[in-house]
């Protein structure tokens, strides 16, 4: 693969670390305060919607696609040590770790219990009110760090 190609990959993963650090940023200073609001029933069916309509070709092509530019990248950089390598690295950790594997360790596991308790119960407002909590300040990792790996491969390119 040529230098232009590592040097394009390398824009997307920026802009798809961007992307999918700004997806985060909304939910962590607006949807989930708005959610927050709600009546714990309420806010339950809506969360659960939203947990159903962001499995789709667009959101999965940013969140997927750039954890896949990170892991070419990281490659890339291990087996070539170019220009910029311990930024294409350290971009990624920031990815793959912040956004990937906090995601499938704790806001999924999350998202499932949600998905099966009776909102309309109290078990389901005492989940509601430890889901809030939990979720968000996860969301928070998940919202600095692809930013700080869109910066760390905005840096890997100059």
């Amino acid at each position: 693969m040529t230098n232009a190609f590592f040097v394009a990959l390398t824009m997307a993963a920026a802009v798809g670390s961007g992307l999918v650090g700004g997806f985060f940023f909304a939910f962590s200073v607006v949807v989930m305060k708005a959610l927050g609001r709600l009546a714990p029933e309420h806010a339950i069916a809506a969360m659960n919607s939203i947990n159903v309509v962001v499995l789709n070709p667009w959101f999965f092509a940013a969140f997927f696609g750039t954890a896949a530019a990170s892991i070419v990248l990281t490659a890339h950089a291990a087996l070539n040590w170019p220009a910029g390598a311990a930024y294409l690295v350290t971009g990624s950790v920031f990815y793959l770790v912040g956004v990937i594997a906090v995601t499938m360790a704790f806001n999924v596991p999350l998202n499932n219990a949600l998905a099966a308790v009776d909102a309309a119960g109290t078990e389901g407002a005492a989940l509601w009110t430890r889901y809030l909590s939990v979720w968000t300040a996860w969301n928070h990792v998940r919202t600095v760090a692809p930013l700080l790996a869109a910066a760390s491969f905005i840096i890997a390119l100059r």
